[in-house]
């Protein structure tokens, strides 16, 4: 990669020489300029590969601050959809909420985040659902995979698409590689190096249409309070992050979850919680694995139409609770069971698919434009 010139090269040489050789004073600052110089496409490869192994060897890079510049600096340079339009404002859309994981948890369960979202987004008429997501990294099968081959163009969809799609079908999946365009600087080097680094906690904090509120998984219950505490330092709040008992970035269906949720004056309050505050009876998480994409596919074609097999049982345990616990963090229930309830009734009423199929329909009218 060519060097813009040598002031772009000895910014990025100044904040490696900071984080290797005087770790304890590196901080958001340098952090965000060094982002900021990768982002611009005036670092090496050689140079990303040295900032991301320094990041995560030196204990500051997993700072909540530093994490909380790395994300400031990514949203920068972000494509923004705009919510406010010539028909509507943002807050005609309502509520815009969002259940997203960290990934490279290893557990490789279903799409339960995808399925809860498009559960939560057809559950009431007060909640729009952005579900930024990408491809599969850590799993079998990411949720832009399984969306496509229910049939929806998601990369037809462009920033100036969101508002229209938010407010005509309640949810609309926003493709990483298209609003971050420039993180495909880091893509090959992250991929080569093969080891996790603060980068990959990014993408739950960077949606680009920043909901309202969210549960955001974590892979590491050592990273739960970090995560929160980025968030509030992002300005985020009544926002929940979650890790199962054994470091799942999602609610657990088997036991135990715990949470560190950001109340509306940025307090983080921790707690756990199980499958029986949600009326829900728990499940290994053996029997909740996800597949192929042509069976995660299968499985949730029956989700959706209501003609459960014996074994789709626990993954439909694990949607409700998952689905439940964001609509109690978004307020539209008062407690967790009431949540999973109406989870369960949604589900069992057809709306999802009707939801479904109309996201998908104007993807596919959205491409046809653009042909």
């Amino acid at each position: 990669m060519l060097q813009s010139d040598n002031t772009s090269t000895d910014t990025i040489k100044d904040v490696l020489k900071a984080l290797v050789l005087n770790s304890d004073e590196f901080d958001s600052t340098l952090a965000a300029k060094g982002m900021s110089a990768i982002m611009r496409g005036e670092a090496t490869d050689a140079q990303i590969g040295g900032f991301l192994t320094a990041l995560k060897l030196s204990g500051g890079g997993w700072s909540p601050d530093v994490v909380a510049a790395l994300a400031k600096e990514s949203y920068r340079n972000a494509l923004i959809p705009p919510l406010d339009t010539p028909q509507r404002l943002r807050k005609d859309l309502g509520m815009i909420v969002d259940i997203v994981g960290t990934g490279g948890d290893g557990w490789s369960t279903f799409n339960i985040s995808t399925t809860s979202a498009l559960v939560v987004a057809s559950a009431t008429e007060t909640i729009k659902v952005a579900k930024y997501g990408s491809r599969a990294s850590s799993s079998n099968c990411g949720s832009a995979d399984l969306l496509e081959a229910m049939g929806c163009d998601l990369a037809a969809v462009r920033p100036e698409d969101v508002a229209d799609i938010l407010h005509s079908s309640k949810f609309c999946f926003l493709f990483a590689n298209t609003y971050h365009p420039r993180m495909r600087y880091l893509s090959n080097t992250r991929r080569e190096l093969g080891f996790p680094t603060p980068f990959n906690v990014l993408g739950p904090l960077t949606n680009p249409v920043v909901p309202d509120r969210a549960v955001v998984g974590v892979y590491s219950k050592s990273l739960g309070r970090t995560m929160a505490e980025v968030l509030v330092l992002l300005g985020r709040r009544n926002y929940a992050v979650v890790c199962g008992d054994e470091d799942l970035d999602e609610i657990s269906i088997a036991g135990k979850t715990h949470v560190w949720h950001i109340q509306a004056d940025g307090e983080i309050i921790e707690y756990s919680i199980h499958p029986d505050d949600f009326g829900i009876p728990s499940h290994p998480l053996s029997r909740a694995s996800g597949s192929t994409l042509e069976e995660n596919k299968e499985t949730l074609k029956r989700l959706l139409s209501n003609q459960l097999e014996k074994r789709d049982i626990p993954v439909r345990d694990f949607v409700l609770i998952n689905a439940g616990f964001l609509l109690y963090v978004s307020g539209v229930v008062a407690s967790m069971k009431e949540g999973a309830e109406l989870a369960r009734t949604t589900l069992e009423s057809g709306k999802v698919q009707n939801m479904l199929d109309n996201f998908a329909s104007a993807t596919q009218r959205l491409r046809r434009i653009t042909e």
